[in-house]
């Protein structure tokens, strides 16, 4: 090495010239060290001469040019190899952070590599045709048949251990699958019958003690005359008063049917009827049964209306307006045909369909004997829990898809709450799954929610709706209902907002058919789909209060059996696995498997895809068949000179901003680019703003709770304006109605300065 650093030295003619040494280091090694020499650092010479200059020789020998070549491969190679070590241990620590080692000691990561930046996971989203085929295989019969035995429980009304003990049930199955559960708590008062004072009624020498009851009836003792009102609909009461037959303080007859017997109750008391009884006609019930269920012309707790029932609120005492204010009371089949056989009175017309299928029954109208009804039901204080789980969206946590079933029964509940908490339950294991091992990625979040007291008119879902009132309807995408999901096979029927139409006719076509070939699209005839498959959302609906008083778009749908309009045995004792397992021909588990993937697919469509599949244009169609009745009524009254002053156009007008808003949307969603999440954020809000703005801002949740224009029930609405005589209401309601429709298109353009001012 001497050698090779004195061949070095010997080629540098420069005041300075560099050193090498070999230095022993703490380690052992011994490592080359470079030095620049400079006057002050260098000995001076022996001879004299110069330490900073020395002359080069004449000539360089070749075995010093060897020695220099192989001094610079030497350092070369050393160099090499050092940048050998360091990279390779680099590349080591890299792999370590990344992978799972097979051993358990713990590997200790350096500060370079910790400090290295980590590649950002791509946001890659699982085709949709990937999804469903993911979940058609999650879904079984055979897992279905498990979770149907599980939850068919005995008697759990709402507020019971029993009910308590199976809401913590499923919060704990919840917890299992990591769905972060909590739970809502509400006290509420219901009503249930008296143990010690039972209802009855009396006609003549005939006393009945009926055990079926109608939660948040009027209770007291009344008389009147007895008269057979059909289904006790507007038309059927017409059909009486057009015989002449009275009904003001009479006991009002009614078969169980057709609208809600809240519905009926309040119809008989409009009329001036003193009570009501309820039975079930054996042309919509299979077998003589008691009947249950709630006379609230409203939904959640009726004495805190349009407030939570929450322990720690403080309100005065206040009753909703839609109690009624006379007794009502459900009886059999055979104590209504004791009656029938004696209420005398004129007959009906062949064709007033008031003629049941009861043996030797006349269906005479009655209006001359004397009944008395007396109603002992009493209030109970209750707390009831409401459970929720959650599966985090990756995109938009803080919006979600909500999925609901009803908890709790009376005696039986089978198609009414055991279907639709076992479809919940196994979806939630199932979406858990396509997240946690199949690599699904949600947008949007997934709210899974058994709720309580549904029995009573969805007293939970609606205290929760009124609980969080000032941010769910800005958050919630969606509700599906999975209560009664499956009364039958062979059939499909839905109520929906006109916003989820669209949805609703392509998972239908995504669904294959129980039947065994098609799709669920088949069953309801391919012309005219609509028409064979959507009904009215009625109030009793357990989708309702989420459409009507939150404005939230909704759906519930029904396989039922073909030529039916509702399940036999819905609300009696008699509602059984048996029962709905006859009436699927003996595959319920296959049919409940369909009804899950159904719902599954209806919710997982809007947390998958960019913009929300929520179609404004199809409400453009029932907001101007509403106008155009308003329009009509409008003008006749003009014509009659009952009203004056009043312009129908501003309420087409207001029509005509509403439509052009929902076409911008529509065009504004074929121009925006779907990778850009702030666009499609707005452009979702947007398309969120439609329902609940359709809600009237005139009227008071406590007196009106269902306040949507088009689909809520009072004085505010576009039906109600189109059949009202009262011109004071007409002129004052019409106002409000059109500013509420242009509130809604101003809210659907977005940017004020996008306004259209058009009225």
């Amino acid at each position: 090495m001497d050698r090779v650093r004195s061949a070095f030295n010997g080629m540098i003619k420069s005041e300075r010239y560099s050193r090498f040494t070999l230095q022993p280091a703490d380690d052992g090694e011994r490592h080359i060290e470079v030095k620049l020499s400079d006057e002050a650092s260098e000995t001076e010479d022996p001879s004299g001469g110069s330490p900073s200059f020395r002359p080069a020789p004449p000539r360089q020998s070749r075995t010093t040019v060897c020695y220099l070549a192989l001094g610079t491969l030497l350092i070369f190679v050393i160099g090499y190899l050092l940048g050998y070590l360091s990279h390779r241990e680099t590349q080591v620590q890299q792999v370590i952070c990344g992978k799972e080692t097979a051993t358990d000691a713990p590997l200790a990561v350096t500060p370079t590599a910790a400090a290295a930046p980590v590649a950002p996971v791509p946001d890659a989203q699982m085709d949709w045709e990937d999804v469903t085929q993911l979940l058609a295989q999650k879904l079984t019969s055979k897992a279905f048949d498990k979770t149907l035995r599980d939850f068919d429980l005995p008697r759990r009304s709402a507020g019971s251990a029993e009910d308590n003990q199976l809401a913590s049930r499923i919060f704990d199955k919840f917890k299992e699958v990591e769905m972060d559960p909590w739970t809502d708590i509400h006290y509420v008062q219901l009503q249930t019958p008296d143990s010690k004072r039972p209802n009855r009624v009396e006609f003549g020498s005939d006393v009945f003690k009926p055990t079926g009851y109608l939660a948040y009836s009027a209770t007291g003792r009344v008389e009147g005359k007895l008269v057979y009102g059909n289904y006790g609909r507007q038309e059927d009461l017409d059909v009486l008063q057009r015989k002449k037959v009275e009904l003001r303080e009479c006991v009002l007859l009614l078969r169980a049917g057709e609208i809600s017997f809240a519905e009926q109750v309040d119809n008989a008391a409009t009329k001036g009827a003193a009570a009501v009884l309820i039975y079930p006609d054996t042309t919509d019930y299979v077998a003589d049964t008691a009947l249950y269920g709630h006379v609230h012309l409203g939904s959640g707790d009726p004495y805190t209306p349009g407030f939570p029932s929450f322990n720690h609120t403080q309100f005065p005492p206040t009753n909703s307006s839609g109690l009624p204010k006379i007794p009502a009371q459900t009886i059999t089949a055979n104590m209504a045909s004791a009656l029938l056989k004696k209420i005398e009175g004129p007959e009906p017309d062949a064709s007033s369909g008031f003629i049941g299928v009861l043996q030797s029954v006349s269906y005479r109208l009655g209006g001359s004997k004397n009944i008395t009804v007396e109603v002992n039901n009493v209030l109970v204080n209750k707390e009831i829990h409401n459970v929720f789980g959650v599966i985090k969206g990756f995109t938009d946590p803080d919006r979600y898809v909500v999925l609901g079933a009803q908890r709790d029964t009376g005696e039986t509940g089978y198609a009414k709450a055991t279907v639709g908490t076992s479809i919940l339950m196994e979806l939630a294991k199932a979406v858990h799954e396509m997240v946690e091992t199949d690599g699904f990625r949600p947008r949007r979040s997934l709210v899974f929610a058994s709720w309580s007291a549904g029995e009573y008119g969805s007293v939970g879902a609606t205290e929760w709706l009124e609980g969080y009132m000032s941010s769910i309807d800005k958050r919630v995408i969606s509700y599906i209902s999975l209560d009664g999901a499956v009364m039958g096979r062979g059939s499909f029927m839905a109520s929906a907002s006109p916003l989820l139409y669209s949805l609703l006719e392509n998972t239908m076509k995504g669904v294959k058919s129980p039947l065994g070939s098609g799709t669920v699209y088949d069953m309801g005839g391919k012309s005219n789909w609509e028409a064979q498959t959507l009904r009215p959302m009625s109030t009793d609906d357990p989708a309702y209060p989420f459409l009507a008083f939150s404005g939230i778009p909704s759906i519930s749908f029904h396989f039922i059996s073909p030529n039916t309009e509702s399940y036999a045995y819905y609300g009696t004792n008699l509602d059984t696995m048996d029962h709905l397992d006859y009436q699927t021909s003996h595959t319920t588990g296959d049919m409940v498997a369909v009804a899950a993937q159904f719902a599954g697919q209806m919710a997982l469509r809007l947390v998958h895809d960019h913009l929300l599949r929520l179609d404004v244009s199809r409400y453009s169609g029932v907001v101007t068949n509403a106008v155009v009745r308003v329009y009509g009524s409008i003008n006749k009254h003009l014509k009659s000179g009952k009203l004056k002053g009043v312009n129908p156009d501003w309420l087409t007008r207001a029509r005509g901003s509403f439509n052009r808003a929902a076409g911008s949307i529509n065009t504004d969603i074929l121009n925006t680019d779907v990778n850009d999440k702030e666009a499609c954020r707005i452009l979702n809000d947007r398309i969120m703003s439609v329902e609940h703005t359709l809600l009237s801002p005139y009227v008071s949740p406590v007196e009106t709770p269902f306040r949507h224009l088009l689909l809520g029930r009072g004085a505010h609405t576009l039906a109600s304006i189109a059949e009202t005589t009262d011109m004071a209401q007409l002129r004052t309601q019409l106002a409000l109605a059109t500013w509420n429709l242009q509130g809604c298109a101003n809210a659907m353009v977005g940017n004020i300065w996008d306004i259209d001012e058009q009225i």
